[in-house]
């Protein structure tokens, strides 16, 4: 039973029943540092991968003011 997070053209594949936060920390994947999606719905971190489930991830882009 897996799930798989997609990164720009890197896929993961990830054990189901964990948290998206735990599956982004075994991929070494920083949590703050992406969006992720479901059937392009926003999930949270605390969101439970499901067997089948491909989460799409979105990286954000961060500048600051000088």
């Amino acid at each position: 039973m897996t799930a798989k997070l997609i990164l720009r053209n890197k896929e993961y594949e990830v054990k189901a029943g964990m948290s998206l936060l735990d599956a982004l920390k075994k991929s070494n994947i920083v949590p703050e540092s992406v969006i992720a999606t479901r059937d392009g719905e926003l999930i949270t971190e605390d969101e439970i991968l499901r067997n089948g489930d491909v989460i799409k991830l979105i990286a954000v882009i961060s500048g600051g003011a000088r």
